[in-house]
């Protein structure tokens, strides 16, 4: 994105889920900050509430395949099929694919309907190994204007997501850094 202006663009990877995406929601809305959500289309069926309530806050959103699908570990078919499939239920020409994982020749063929956003600051929050306050500095560290930075609004990544989002957002606001959605 633009690196001459102090932009960050907050997303949010694998979510609805009950456990977290309302509190996510409800941090974005105490800093008054919109982000982009890419939703597992599985996750959109289970919880449309959720979803709605994303919507209606107008964020962002993005499609992340109907299950959450590794393109690496899936044809070509099988994983565009995924993608179509979670479209019915995530209509927007944003798509991310999970874990980065994508073929070139899955990559070419979205192309020609999606805009693929992968990130440059991935905040690790859903790993178990690190601390929430190494979670925090890691994604401090690794930002700067114009950057992409992905979280996850899934069950592994709760208790460093809890401890970094709001530090994390504090810590640029007061820099006069504003959040913006895709």
């Amino acid at each position: 994105m633009d690196k001459s202006t102090p932009n960050i663009f907050l997303s949010f990877d694998d979510g609805p889920i009950p456990e977290l995406t309302p509190w996510v929601l409800d941090v974005l809305n105490h800093y008054n900050i919109k982000a982009t959500f890419f939703c597992v289309g599985e996750n959109v069926t289970k919880y449309p509430k959720i979803f709605e309530r994303i919507l209606n806050e107008q964020h962002q959103i993005g499609n992340h395949t109907y299950n959450h699908l590794k393109g690496w570990d899936v044809d070509t078919n099988t994983y565009i099929q995924n993608i179509i499939k979670c479209q019915e239920f995530i209509p927007s020409i944003l798509f991310r694919p999970p874990y980065g994982k994508i073929s070139k020749t899955q990559y070419n063929l979205l192309t020609n309907n999606f805009k693929v956003v992968f990130w440059d600051v991935l905040s690790y929050d859903f790993d178990a190994f690190i601390s929430p306050e190494q979670c925090l500095k890691n994604s401090i560290k690794y930002s700067r204007n114009g950057s992409i930075i992905v979280f996850h609004d899934n069950i592994k990544a709760e208790r460093n997501l809890k401890y970094a989002l709001p530090r994390y957002i504090e810590h640029f606001l007061n820099l006069n850094y504003q959040f913006k959605p895709l």
